[in-house]
């Protein structure tokens, strides 16, 4: 009987949930798709690419951009080895937080926008903004499809893995309330950088408005020219991120809402940081690569702008990672005097 009830144990530790094996497995397989056609690109392979498109005019570039998007999918297979694994209990959390921000910023709005984007296509709004139009199509539509569906995938894998492996080790960071957390010597600074955050938003936050709303303002000839439901929709989303990401910092360095409990202002804070700041730095990075016509490239207030959310984004990042800091300080405390 007592071999009966007693749970399985491996050489590394209790079994892992059935859940949990399955969840892995799914987040290995949806990379598979994405690296298949990467890895194609780079052998030189044109599928799913149109003859007319743009990404053919700058082949060394693409190949780069190609290696790198390789690698950032393979660091999802490891995340999601890492999250299943008993080694991964030992890796420092300055290790595994970093990683996990950015693979969060880059697939939440995906997440979101894709499926937002579908339904608004289905609604009667025009695609452009994302395909490169259908005068001259970045890719073939199939592959938006199976590439995002499959970040889609991934995404929710590996953030349903990520919420459990953290409820199991640093669960007790984000429970109770705002208010728990007793004043201290690291508010101010808390609060100074939530500050800047809300101010350093406002001009990216204005911008991406215009855009969300069909204002030019600021905007490329080229930009301008492509615009369609797609566009509207992920600046709207920009706007969402940054929102979420000012507010749940300045709720997490004032702690004007006490009774709030913690998950909610850190949730805002670390998928709104995640996504203005990803987002922002790698609209930057492929600005520095965009080449040809003179009409496509950004302007000085778009670039701006994304260096402004990503800037927005690492000081809200830095406001969270503080407030759990303090919290766990506390939390020894606590234990030492008990």
């Amino acid at each position: 009987m007592s071999q009966t009830l007693a749970p399985a144990v491996t050489a590394g530790g209790p079994a892992l949930p059935r859940s949990r094996r399955l969840l892995r497995a799914v987040a290995v397989v949806s990379c598979l798709p994405y690296l298949t056609l990467k890895t194609s690109w780079v052998a030189g392979s044109h599928v799913g690419v149109p003859a007319g498109s743009p990404l053919l005019d700058h082949r060394a570039a693409m190949a780069v951009a190609n290696v790198l998007t390789v690698l950032m999918d393979c660091a999802v297979i490891v995340l999601a080895l890492l999250l299943t694994r008993p080694w991964g209990r030992a890796v420092p959390a300055w290790l595994l937080a970093p990683p996990m921000w950015v693979a969060t910023g880059l697939l939440a709005p995906i997440m979101a926008g894709y499926p937002l984007q579908l339904l608004v296509r289905a609604l009667g709004g025009s695609g452009a903004g994302t395909s490169g139009g259908a005068d001259e199509p970045f890719l073939h539509a199939w592959v938006f499809g199976v590439v995002y569906t499959g970040f889609i995938v991934q995404g929710l894998a590996l953030g349903t893995l990520f919420v459990l492996y953290a409820r199991d080790r640093w669960g007790h960071l984000w429970r109770g309330r705002t208010g728990d957390l007793p004043a201290g010597p690291a508010d101010t600074a808390r609060r100074a950088t939530a500050v800047a955050a809300a101010v350093l938003a406002l001009f990216p936050l204005a911008l991406r408005t215009v855009w969300a709303r069909g204002g030019t303002t600021g905007l490329s000839a080229g930009a301008a020219a492509e615009r369609g439901s797609d566009f509207h929709v992920l600046e709207s989303l920009y706007v969402l991120g940054l929102l979420a990401a000012v507010t749940g910092a300045l709720l997490l360095a004032f702690r004007r809402a006490p009774g709030l409990p913690v998950r909610v202002p850190l949730a805002l804070a670390g998928v709104g940081s995640a996504t203005v700041a990803c987002w922002g730095g790698w609209m930057a990075a492929a600005a520095l690569v965009t080449g040809g016509d003179p009409a496509d490239r950004p302007t000085r207030l778009m670039l701006s702008a994304y260096a402004g959310q990503m800037i927005v984004g690492l000081l809200v990042a830095t406001v969270g990672a503080r407030f759990l800091a303090a919290r766990s300080a506390a939390g020894a405390v606590k234990r030492r005097a008990a």
